[in-house]
C-alpha cells in the first residue's frame, strides 16, 4: 500500500486557500457583495423560503 503524500495534501489546500483569499479581495475591489457559501448574497433575508412581502397575501395557486 503506499504511503499518503502528506507534503502534496498540505500545497493543495494552500494554494486553495490563496485563490480563495485573492477571489475575495477581487470582489471587494469590485465593489460587490461577499457571497455565502451556497451561493446567495450575504445579508439577504427575503430570498428565503417562505419569506413574503405581505404575510397576509393568499398562497399563488399555480396555473396549468
Amino acid at each position: 500500500m503506499a504511503t499518503p503524500n502528506y507534503s502534496y495534501e498540505k500545497r493543495q489546500k494552500e494554494l486553495a486557500k490563496k485563490r480563495k483569499k485573492e477571489d475575495k479581495l477581487k470582489r471587494k475591489a469590485e465593489g460587490k457583495p461577499d457571497e455565502a457559501e451556497d451561493g446567495t448574497e450575504g445579508g439577504d433575508e427575503a430570498g428565503e423560503v417562505g419569506a413574503t412581502d405581505a404575510p397576509d397575501a393568499p398562497p399563488a395557486t399555480p396555473t396549468a
